[in-house]
């Protein structure tokens, strides 16, 4: 059997190592055409900031290496013109020597990968325009500040590499400036979230450019420019795009091979296209939601990996299928961790949820080990009480809670099921009662003992619209005075009770402190003296802050 591979970075390698681990007596061959195979994409931008010295670290593997330990011929630089799926044909181009010859299939793996999406502007294909997506993508990005020591960079795009390279190259001394057409950064989070991540790049003296795109880039270095569709223009040394990627799905489409929904290649749990012996797998192909069932699009290389593996062993007869994904994601900018897994708030309601949020801000371990705070936003369906998504921003231990929920959330986990998890504890590493555990308490309060939350935006809005709301403030007073929800009567928890007599208990009551443990705890003396309707403010005092200033 001769099985033939399209891609050799991470789905097509991962693809033929698993494939000769099932089968030792199979042709395998492997044709990409670019320099570079398996190599670490990840790495990239820390590559770019010399956090990475060693340019072989990304690439340590070769087509000798593939040929020595898997008896796997791998040929780079090599193009295939044309796939003939019926004939079971390959036209294939050398691009070293021009030849054109033909490679029959027995079966064919696509791992075809994605490619940057070019943004139709005027003196978007300018010398100063880089896009990071191969190794040598990230050569000429390195060469190019090497050569000129460039002062100030643009951004185009805010999401992983848009971020990432922002870090990067402000750590160069390279002024960064992200131009970003969301209003927001990172929009794969809910804004509340996202929020945290703007104030902390603020911070961090780089600049911001929201809600608007780019409309040109004119001159080249060092006289470039950008012109924003605002009208404003920005001087540059050069410009990263990273807007996005798009699935390379041109030869597949051509030669009769279905796109799913998402515009990437359909495929059934073994990884099968239309053609039976026709496969795909990593970002030319198409996942699917383990909480919605629904088909979706996110080219992770957690994800090219994991389904490399899956085709490796369909095809040479095993019985691994793919069980869809949650979209987990995880990445850095400068000291501050971004996390987020499954849906997020604004995801489940286009999906038709009834949603419950709750934010809830812990430290990632006990405070006198040194323990810094990390806010988690995580999202709920109120019919089911099944835990449907989370976000964590923070500086420590957010991987380790994403992981967590991602674990729970692939097994069905419900709200209350985070309570009774059996995690780790020591001060070094956690609290006693874990941000995971204290966040499903919270959820389980809301959805099922009454103790409801309001967000923020929805409190800010409700008291615009002019309901009466009754807002308490049960922290001290000297917190009170530094700052409060410009409505809230302060009211500390040791006064409450004393207060009980002068409060109406048909009016709607909120109810907040810092971070939500002393509001809560308010909360529920209302809610034992009859009181009709309290909720208490999610994330507490330093959540609102964020989200109204």
């Amino acid at each position: 059997m001769r099985i033939v591979i399209i891609g050799a970075v991470a789905a097509g390698t991962s693809a033929a190592a698993k494939a000769r681990r099932n089968d030792e007596g199979a042709e395998i061959i492997i044709f990409d055409k670019d320099k570079d195979i398996s190599y670490s994409g990840c790495g990239l931008p820390y590559y770019i900031g010399n956090k990475v010295k060693d340019r072989s670290e990304l690439v340590p593997r070769n087509a000798s290496f593939f040929k020595k330990k898997y008896n796997i011929d791998i040929f780079t630089e090599h193009e295939i013109l044309n796939l003939d799926a019926l004939e079971k044909k390959l036209t294939v181009k050398n691009l070293k020597t021009e030849e054109i010859f033909m490679k029959d299939f027995d079966k064919l793996i696509i791992s075809s990968g994605a490619s940057p999406v070019i943004p139709n502007i005027p003196g978007i294909k300018n010398e100063n325009v880089f896009y990071l997506r191969n190794v040598q993508s990230a050569d000429r990005i390195k060469a190019f500040i090497n050569e000129n020591n460039p002062k100030k960079a643009i951004i185009v795009g805010s999401g992983f590499i848009g971020l990432e390279m922002t870090e990067n190259l402000k750590n160069l001394g390279i002024d960064v400036t992200v131009v970003e057409l969301a209003a927001q950064v990172m929009t794969p989070l809910d804004k509340d979230m996202a929020l945290y991540i703007q104030n902390y790049l603020e911070k961090k003296e780089i600049n911001l450019v929201l809600g608007d795109s780019v409309a040109a880039i004119e001159g080249k270095f060092p006289n470039a420019k950008v012109v924003l569709g605002s009208g404003k223009e920005i001087a540059t040394d050069f410009v990263v795009a990273a807007v996005g990627i798009k699935p390379n799905i041109e030869l597949a489409q051509r030669a009769g091979i279905e796109l799913g929904t998402s515009g990437a290649i359909k495929v059934n749990k073994k990884m099968q296209t239309n053609f039976d012996y026709i496969y795909a797998c990593g970002d030319c192909s198409e996942s699917y939601s383990l909480i919605t069932g629904k088909n979706i699009y996110r080219p992770l290389g957690s994800t090219a990996n994991k389904t490399g593996r899956i085709v490796g062993d369909s095809i040479t007869g095993g019985n691994l299928e793919f069980r869809g994904i949650l979209g987990t994601g995880i990445f850095k900018v400068f000291d501050l961790t971004v996390a987020y897994t499954g849906l997020t708030e604004k995801e489940a309601i286009k999906d038709g949820y009834a949603v419950v949020v709750c934010h809830n801000i812990k430290p990632d371990k006990v405070t006198y080990y040194g323990g810094e705070e990390m806010t988690i936003k995580a999202v709920a369906d109120k019919k089911t009480g099944k835990l449907l998504g989370a976000q964590i921003i923070g500086t420590n231990g957010v991987d380790k809670r994403i992981d967590v929920f991602a674990t729970a959330l692939t097994f069905g986990a419900k709200v209350e099921d985070l309570f009774h998890l059996d995690l780790a504890y020591s001060p070094p590493f956690s609290t006693t009662k874990d941000p995971v555990m204290y966040t499903g308490m919270i959820l389980d309060n809301a959805i099922n003992k009454g103790r409801e939350l309001i967000t923020p935006e929805e409190l800010k809005t409700r008291i615009e619209k002019g309901e009466k709301i009754k807002v308490i403030d049960t922290r001290v007073s000297s917190q009170y005075e530094e700052g409060h929800v410009a409505t809230a009567e302060n009211i500390p928890q040791d006064k409450i009770r004393k207060e009980l007599e002068g409060l109406d208990k048909e009016q709607v009551t909120v109810t907040y402190c810092n971070k939500g443990v002393t509001g809560n705890a308010v909360q529920n003396i209302l809610i034992n003296n009859e009181f009709k309707k309290v909720y208490t403010l999610s994330g507490g005092f330093k959540n609102y802050k964020v989200q109204t200033k």
